[in-house]
């Protein structure tokens, strides 16, 4: 496995350098993520506020160090080291923690719902703002939009050439009540810039981590397995939110 500074730095960067979270130096961490640098990524790391709770959250109640691999690969991508957390206990704890790292766009809720798992889908679609917009049809498809790049998402490599990959992957769809995930379609993510990829040749048939416009990671089975069932998981409670709100 990866070691956790390196994986952190390879999903942190896409957002980071479109100046969405996190200290302003996104160099450090894409040299990091293309294993060419050896920065404090750990003081890196604390900045964001985002991320950097969940890390210490899942850390403390694993045993582990917030920039453990396991604890890192959990966060992102849902593993099941997060089945061990209770957020029926424990839930009350991460909220606190959020209260005081979040910015002023946060939406902190009263409670975790009990089947929910302390992973970046849930900061994604809980915390953030934008779930709230798109259900009170504010903004046109752009909330959408942002949910569907800020989650971490899989896809299929069809082509790679050079420093761009072409992945088909299935996007989010809303309907006016509930989101899915819709038919599958074909874009062109980013491998690589100015020589610095976060991974080697890609050949047709595997399968990927993206975040925003990046690859990010290689996805064997399990962990592909993982992001599913994650997805899965908190699309079915902000739905269930939904129907209960619409009541």
């Amino acid at each position: 496995m990866t070691d956790g500074r390196t994986l952190f730095a390879k999903y942190a960067y896409p957002p980071n350098a479109l100046g969405y979270c996190g200290p302003d130096d996104d160099g450090a961490l894409l040299r990091r993520a293309g294993s060419i640098g050896t920065g404090d990524v750990a003081a890196l790391a604390r900045g964001f506020d985002g991320a950097w709770p969940y890390l210490e959250f899942i850390a403390r109640h694993t045993a582990r160090d917030p920039l453990d691999a396991e604890v890192v690969e959990a966060y992102w991508l849902g593993t099941g080291l997060l089945d061990k957390i209770d957020l029926g206990e424990h839930g009350a704890e991460l909220l606190d923690r959020l209260r005081r790292r979040a910015g002023p766009v946060a939406r902190i809720p009263d409670s975790v719902a009990p089947d929910a798992r302390c992973d970046h889908n849930f900061h994604c679609f809980q915390i953030y703002p934008w779930m709230g917009l798109l259900a009170a049809g504010r903004g046109g498809d752009h909330p959408r939009h942002i949910l569907d790049r800020c989650r971490i998402r899989w896809g299929e490599v069809l082509a790679s050439q050079g420093e761009e990959v072409e992945i088909r992957y299935q996007p989010l769809v809303w309907d006016g009540k509930a989101l899915a995930l819709g038919d599958a379609c074909d874009e062109v993510a980013v491998r690589a810039r100015d020589g610095v990829a976060f991974v080697g040749d890609l050949q047709p048939g595997e399968w990927v981590a993206l975040h925003w416009e990046w690859v990010c990671d290689r996805l064997d089975a399990y962990r592909l397995d993982d992001l599913r069932r994650s997805t899965s998981r908190q699309l079915s409670i902000v739905n269930r939110q939904m129907a209960l709100t619409a009541e």
